[in-house]
């Protein structure tokens, strides 16, 4: 297939199918003006908003975002629970926007112990935007790299598949986002220099690539800057690149 390239950028840049980015830094951005780490999580969710729109714009297919670990459950209650009524507010402010502009809203991650308000919600926005084709717009939510591996070979146990018949493409079928292509550029916002237990089976050979901006900052020109990066890699995926 041949590399599309972004209009929005000046000169050719190649464009990645299939972008996940870590959104760190809520808390941090908060704190340093004074205010509740919620209300950083509140701006954050205004940004994810930009950066889908941004996303679309360039030609990006899919776009992965991790909005809520596992290990989250472990913070604060207070932040917990005011997360869990950013997400209803989130989705009946934005959810006609996400409609009309043909984005495709899909939820990852293990559904037990999240509240039914939150999960009703987010089966009211998989299906409004079921028909749409422009983005697809995977929310990992109680996510976690380890969880979706294994929850994967639970499944291939389930339906019967014999150890000698299962492989690396067999068991990506069984995995949380088996409907997308694996990401080929993973961001992290915040200044942080790690994974945290995201897509680990899904970004094998993704390009890394980490910003100090903290996610409520991060912009159309921050997304610029990581697909410039992006687009100077030299994606071998083990290979040796013919001369």
């Amino acid at each position: 297939m041949a590399t599309k390239t972004s209009s929005s950028l000046a000169g050719a840049v190649p464009v990645p199918r299939h972008v996940a980015i870590v959104m760190d830094g809520n808390g941090r951005w908060a704190k340093r003006r004074l205010m509740p780490r919620v209300v950083g999580h509140k701006f954050g969710v205004d940004t994810l908003v930009k950066v889908i729109d941004a996303c679309a714009e360039r030609g990006i297919e899919f776009l992965t975002v991790f909005a809520f670990s596992s290990e989250n459950w472990k913070r604060p209650e207070d932040e917990v629970s005011g997360l869990m009524s950013l997400i209803v507010v989130a989705v009946s402010k934005y959810l006609l926007k996400m409609v009309n502009d043909g984005v495709r809203i899909r939820i990852i991650g293990d559904r037990k112990g999240v509240p039914e308000r939150i999960l009703a919600a987010w089966d009211d926005a998989e299906a409004r935007t079921a028909h749409n084709t422009r983005i697809t717009v995977s929310v990992a939510f109680n996510y976690g790299g380890r969880w979706d591996v294994v929850q994967a070979c639970r499944q291939a146990l389930a339906a019967g598949i014999q150890p000698e018949a299962l492989d690396e493409a067999m068991l990506s079928g069984f995995m949380s986002q088996a409907y997308a292509p694996d990401p080929d550029l993973f961001i992290r916002t915040g200044g942080e220099v790690r994974v945290s237990n995201f897509l680990l089976w899904q970004i094998a050979y993704a390009e890394l690539v980490f910003s100090d901006c903290l996610w409520p900052d991060f912009d159309a020109k921050a997304l610029d800057d990581a697909l410039v990066a992006y687009g100077r890699r030299d994606r071998r995926f083990g290979q040796v690149k013919a001369p």
